[in-house]
Order: structure tokens, then C-alpha cells, then sequence
């Protein structure tokens, strides 16, 4: 057994995330940890919402509300809407806790006290109309390097170099389109060139990662600048340092803080369990943390920031750059085992836009379709290694002819014959060789599958477990139990049956950590009782060093079905199922065109 982190993306606290968000972070993280924690790894499964820096700020000025006020008001929103989707988080929190707040002081401190935190003079973007600080991503114009004419002051989306923003060319404000005026300001830099040979002696021992990962990665050591990791900012962490402590206009900067929570929400998780020191067998890089996994997901536009800025600051803090050092009060702490990235989502063939309604939120969604059917769709045709369109007409198509037609069918069908018929699991006879072959191939989806799933590859993990589907019901049409009418017939008719109930727990099964919701009606449809697919639940709770209230996302993943087949039992009661998944109107994509590019949904 493996102590097994997935530290999964924090969505940013700016607004309701769409389905484009969740296809990266969300639904890979959560098939990922589910499947773990069935094979036995003791599993910790972390992340929250992501609530400082400019963004919020700015929003909040238009909404005419605090930061705060508006960090809370989309943190359960966010919340709501994790849980509508059935991700298993064992906590996911927000980084405005006072508990993030400490943690992220202290890497800082221990990163400043290594020499890896140092400060310089710099400059500044201003609005020249306001006289406030304009952040760098707020900064958009040409790239100096590649001539992309999209740059942000921060990073260049279309090669990938970090940029500051007075390296621009023809910058502009994207709140106004105005001209910033540079000034000069002292701030804090990360010293990213001291981990060059570090990171890249850590990435030249990584194995099985996505190749787009990895090469974007090393890519992006060749050129490593130093990072300001403070801005002139009113709403983040304050500066842990004397003489920086009680400004107002300076704040560490949300790109720092954020990857943090990846820590702090483990310490938090921790604490809540009334054993503040259990996060450390998965962060401890002593002897603790030998068996210690870490897995991070997100969308590729934040691979950055997790295979190189992270290890970064997880070695500065250690004491393991070039300029050495001493581990702060956590000690060492763990590197990432692999940077699981997916592609972006696109909807009917454009890039998702709020503003310009090419959008479909999380909670919109849910409110018209069920959850699985959404996990299926990213599950088996998701941005997993390349970018892919969502379409309401492919989407439909799945849910009708793979979901309904093919696994809720072959579940309705067979239970119902066998309850009509017997009013229980039927007794098997002896077997012949067709129900032997199609019973050892469920079997052998477990290893197939899981290997797939444990190698991120969730496309064909999904795949092949639809393939032991279609082998039963191609098994069922071919015995066509229906046609065993006789008295004389019925115990052939009954292994048949039995046979195809077992392939379908089996099936069910493999099918769990895509789709949990079915998979506990299905469980239950065979004459199951209790947890086979554990919940999250949302929990209110009390900041836990004096803070406000907040909700948190967690649950109790212990009870279950775990990774192997379990013989049904013969005599089980069945009794006539209900179905499993709904069939959609086609109108159903007439209908969401129109909502494109119309009223906001």
C-alpha cells in the first residue's frame, strides 16, 4: 500500500467554473484517486479555491463588493457544484484560511532564510487613469520572443517564456486598453536560475509522463529568469518580514500562494482529523514518506507552475538548490511523482467565453443532465492529450447509444428477466465454454483497466471497460435466454442469467471510478446494501485559528467496493429495475445551440 496524493487544480474564486475547467482538474482527479483507494493506497485527495490576487480585486470593484465578500460568494458556489459532479475530495477548502495564511508565511520565510527570496528593484505597471497597480497578466501585447500578438505580462500562452510586462511590446491594458505607465518598485524575486540543475536532474529521472509534459517542461529550463513573487496589491498574504509585515500595497503574490495550498490543505486535512501531524506521510521526504506518491492534475496552461515553480520552492525550502541550506519546521518535503496535464476543452468548435456566452457552467449543466453522463463524456473523449470540441450532438449520441442503449440496456434487461423469472440471482448450472470466455474477459478487465487508469490514461481505461459491456450483451443476444421457455430450459436459463449478472458486476466495477453515481444504483439493482460508491459531503465548519465560517468539501472514502470481482450470490432478491441513465430528446441539441451566443446560461 502507497500513501497516494492527487493535489488537484484550485479554480479560481473569480466566478462559476464551466465544464471546460472541471474536464481538466476535476473529473481525471477524481477517477484517478477513486480508483486508487479501490486497489487498497490510502489515498488524500486535496485542493480548494483559489481567492486572492488582482482578478479578484478587480472584480469585486465591478460587482461593488469586498474581495471577500466575493471570494465567499463563489467558494460555495464552487463547492456546490464539486459536489453535484461526485468528486471525492477528502478536503477541499480555500486559500483564505488563517491556516494557508501561516503555512505560505513560513515557506516564504524559510525560502528567504536559504537565500532563494531576494529583493530588487524593478518596474511597476500603473494605470496612468487611476493611479493603481495594473498585474501583469492584466498587461497584453506583443511577445518580444515569438511575436504573438496575445502576450500577458506574465507568460507568453503561445511559447510559453515567462515575460514581464515592460518587455512587451505595444502594451495595453486589458481593463482599458490604455497605455501603463512604468515606475520603479521594490520587490521580492524568487531566485528560479538557482534550481536549474536541480529541476532538470529531477525531470531527466521522470518516467511515464505525458510527453507534452515533459518536453514543455525541460523546454522551459533553458531560459530560467528570476520571479517576482510580490506585487503591489491590497488583497493577498502579507509579507512575513520586518519592515513588510503591516504594509497595505504590498501582498505575496496569488501565483505563490496558490501552489502552496497544495501543503496547507494537507496540514488543514490533518488538523480536522484531530492528528496534526498525519499529512506528512504524504509530504515527509524522510522515512515517513518513502511510500508517499504525489499525483497533481490541471489543464496545460498551469503545467508551469507545477513542474518547475513548485519543485522550486519544495527544494529552496529543503535546502536543496544550488545555494543549499536548512529544511524549515516541516522538513523536506516531497517532490511531485508526475505533473498529470490534460488539453484544453473547446465548445462547438470555440474556445470557452463568459462574455461572449460560449459557456456552459458546472451547476447549469447539472441542472438538465446527470453527472455521470457528463464524467462519461470526459472520460471517453475528454482533452486527455490532445484538445478536444465538446459538442451537444456528440454528447448526446453517447449518452443515448454507449450509456442508455449499451450499459443502461444491458443492466435493465438482464436484471428484469432474472426477477421476472426467478425473483432472485438464479443458481448456476454447469458452465459451457461461451459463458466461461465472456466471464474470464470482465476478469480480465481489472488488470487491463487499472493499469490503464494508473497510467492516466483514462480514454482507453474507460474503453476497454465498455468493451467487457459489449461482450455481454453480444454474450446475451447470442444465448437469447428469453427464448428458454420451458420447464426444461430454465436451468440453462438461469446460468445465463447468473452468468451476465456477474459479468455486469464486474463490469460495474471497472465502471465505478468514471461513474459513481450509476455505479450505486447498480449495485443496488443486483441486491447490494450499503456504500459501493462513497460521496462527498459538504461540511460548514469553523476557520480552525479564528477565522470565519467557511464550507468545505470532504467525506469518508473508506467503505466501498474495492478493485476485484466479487461472485454475486445466487438467491440474492432482484426486484424490477428502474432504468439507470436517461434518454435524451434530440431536440436536446437544437435547444443548447440556441442558448449559445443568446442568454447567459
Amino acid at each position: 500500500m502507497s500513501h497516494v496524493l492527487a493535489a488537484v487544480a484550485w479554480p479560481y474564486a473569480n466566478g462559476p467554473r464551466h465544464i471546460g475547467h472541471v474536464s481538466g482538474f476535476g473529473v481525471p482527479s477524481d477517477v484517478f484517486s477513486r480508483f486508487m483507494r479501490m486497489s487498497g493506497h490510502d489515498v488524500l485527495m486535496v485542493s480548494g479555491t483559489d481567492e486572492h490576487g488582482t482578478p479578484i480585486q478587480v472584480q469585486a470593484d465591478a460587482d461593488g463588493v469586498t474581495p471577500r465578500q466575493l471570494a465567499d460568494r463563489y467558494n460555495r458556489v464552487i463547492v456546490e457544484d464539486l459536489h453535484g459532479l461526485g468528486l471525492s475530495y477528502d478536503l477541499f477548502t480555500r486559500t483564505t484560511t488563517r491556516n494557508h495564511y501561516g503555512i505560505v508565511q513560513e515557506l516564504f520565510e524559510g525560502l528567504h532564510r536559504n537565500g532563494y527570496i531576494v529583493a530588487r528593484t524593478t518596474l511597476g505597471a500603473i494605470s496612468p487613469s487611476t493611479g493603481r497597480t495594473l498585474p501583469d497578466r492584466y498587461i497584453e501585447g506583443t511577445c518580444p520572443i515569438c511575436g504573438y500578438d496575445g502576450a500577458r505580462g506574465d507568460q507568453c500562452d503561445n511559447c510559453g517564456n515567462q515575460l514581464d510586462p515592460e518587455q512587451l511590446v505595444n502594451p495595453r491594458s486589458r481593463i482599458n486598453g490604455e497605455t501603463p505607465k512604468f515606475v520603479e518598485t521594490e520587490h521580492f524575486f524568487l531566485d528560479l536560475p538557482a534550481f536549474a540543475e536541480a529541476i532538470g536532474g529531477w525531470l531527466d529521472r521522470r518516467e511515464n509522463w505525458r510527453p507534452n509534459v515533459l518536453k514543455f517542461s525541460r523546454n522551459l529550463l533553458d531560459d530560467l529568469q528570476p520571479r517576482a513573487i510580490t506585487r503591489d496589491l491590497e488583497w493577498g498574504v502579507p509579507i512575513p518580514l520586518d519592515g513588510w509585515r503591516d504594509r497595505g500595497d504590498k501582498r505575496i503574490y496569488v501565483w505563490f500562494d496558490a501552489v502552496i495550498g497544495y501543503l496547507s490543505a494537507s496540514v488543514e486535512w490533518a488538523r480536522r482529523t484531530g492528528d496534526p501531524d498525519a499529512w506528512r506521510k504524504w509530504w515527509s521526504a524522510d522515512a515517513q514518506g518513502k511510500d508517499a506518491l504525489g499525483y497533481y492534475f490541471m489543464g496545460k496552461d498551469n503545467i508551469v507552475f507545477h513542474s518547475v515553480i513548485w519543485p522550486a520552492l519544495l527544494l529552496g525550502y529543503s535546502g536543496e538548490g544550488d545555494k543549499g541550506g536548512e529544511a524549515g519546521q516541516f522538513g523536506k518535503l516531497n517532490l511531485p511523482t508526475e505533473v498529470v496535464s490534460s488539453e484544453y476543452l473547446t465548445m462547438e468548435g470555440k474556445k470557452f467565453s463568459s462574455s461572449r456566452r460560449v459557456v456552459i457552467y458546472v451547476r447549469d449543466f447539472l441542472e438538465r443532465y446527470d453527472a455521470d453522463a457528463l464524467r462519461y463524456f470526459i472520460a471517453a473523449a475528454g482533452p486527455e492529450s490532445n484538445d478536444t470540441d465538446f459538442t451537444w450532438a456528440e454528447f448526446v449520441r453517447r449518452n443515448n447509444d454507449e450509456l442508455v442503449a449499451g450499459w443502461g440496456n444491458l443492466v435493465n434487461r438482464s436484471v428484469s428477466m432474472a426477477a421476472k423469472n426467478f425473483g432472485v440471482i438464479p443458481e448456476p448450472g454447469p458452465l459451457t465454454s461461451e459463458d466461461e470466455a465472456v466471464l474470464a474477459v470482465a476478469k480480465a478487465g481489472f488488470a487491463t483497466v487499472g493499469e490503464l487508469i494508473g497510467k492516466h490514461r483514462q480514454k482507453a481505461a474507460i474503453g476497454e471497460a465498455m468493451r467487457v459491456v459489449a461482450e455481454a450483451n453480444k454474450y446475451l443476444s447470442e444465448q437469447a435466454p428469453w427464448k428458454l421457455k420451458s420447464e426444461e430450459d430454465k436451468p440453462r436459463q438461469g446460468t445465463i442469467l447468473h452468468v451476465a449478472l456477474q459479468v455486469i458486476s464486474d463490469a460495474n466495477t471497472l465502471l465505478t471510478p468514471f461513474l459513481p453515481h450509476s455505479a450505486q444504483k447498480v449495485f443496488e439493482l443486483l441486491g447490494g446494501e450499503g456504500v459501493h460508491a462513497p460521496m462527498p459531503r459538504i461540511e460548514e465548519v469553523e476557520d480552525l485559528d479564528g477565522g470565519p465560517a467557511y464550507p468545505v468539501l470532504t467525506g469518508d472514502y473508506k467503505a466501498g467496493a474495492r478493485w476485484e470481482s466479487v461472485p454475486v450470490v445466487a438467491g440474492t432478491p432482484l426486484a424490477a429495475p428502474k432504468p439507470v441513465f436517461r434518454k435524451l430528446d434530440p431536440s436536446v441539441v437544437d435547444e443548447e445551440l440556441a442558448r449559445l451566443g443568446g442568454e447567459e446560461s
